[in-house]
């Protein structure tokens, strides 16, 4: 069996797209370049919108990159059952372009933030968290402006009444209120899934957290999971 190969798309003002090739490198996948403009994944196993600026943030975080050529192959992948995961401004993108619900607005404390923080896992029922146990934790950084997660009261009551939240806020030992909310997030919430778990997005950055000689480690089951599930399709 081949190893996984994870396409990670690149956007004018993306940043991070290197560091989460380099991530699925270093937990045994194969990195693949997807440039925006090319409506084409190269046969990839999994696709991964990464953090950064898309289009310099202009009209709204992803509004822009939401209509990528490459989004097009995205959304199909995604329909079809692909694993598609969106960090940061990937979530952003996601939520833009209707594969997940609500929407990422200025942090509560109109400040940016980057520093670390602890999620509190809800559900193994996602690509980025079949290897994981509800009620785990986890600790990776995060460095975003428009990070509060905020959604209609129909869409807030589907997201909660369908276990869709992936990941909260919380302590180090999984208590969720807001003196662990960094951004003041609706319902603690740092992570969403699509109704069957193939797609993903969260705030966090995962892909900043699996060498341990440089911080911390709690990406790694998550890397883990999403090469396991893209994994599941390889021949």
């Amino acid at each position: 069996m081949r190893a996984p190969r994870i396409g990670v798309v690149t956007f004018p003002g993306s940043l991070d797209d290197r560091d989460a090739l380099r991530a699925v490198e270093t937990m045994g996948g194969v990195g693949v370049t997807l440039w925006h403009a090319v409506p084409d994944l190269q046969g990839v196993d999994a696709v991964i919108l990464p953090g950064g600026f898309s289009y310099g943030d202009y009209l709204r975080c992803g509004a822009i990159a939401r209509f990528a050529p490459v989004m097009r192959e995205v959304e199909a992948f995604a329909r079809r059952g692909g694993p598609v995961v969106g960090i940061c401004n990937g979530f952003q993108i996601l939520c833009e372009a209707g594969l997940l619900p609500g929407a990422l607005i200025r942090n509560r404390g109109l400040r940016f933030i980057c520093r670390e923080v602890w999620l509190r896992i809800e559900t193994s029922r996602s690509v980025l968290t079949a290897e994981l146990e509800p009620g785990e934790t986890l600790r990776v950084p995060i460095k975003h402006g428009e990070g509060q997660w905020v959604a209609t009261p129909e869409q807030l009551a589907r997201v909660e009444a369908e276990g869709l939240v992936v990941a909260r806020y919380s302590s180090p030992t999984g208590v969720v209120d807001e003196a662990w909310n960094p951004n003041g997030s609706t319902g603690s919430v740092a992570a969403l899934r699509n109704e069957r778990g193939n797609v993903v997005g969260l705030m966090p950055h995962p892909e900043h957290a699996v060498d341990p000689d440089v911080g911390p480690t709690g990406g790694q089951p998550l890397f883990a999971s999403l090469l396991a599930a893209a994994a599941a399709g390889v021949p």
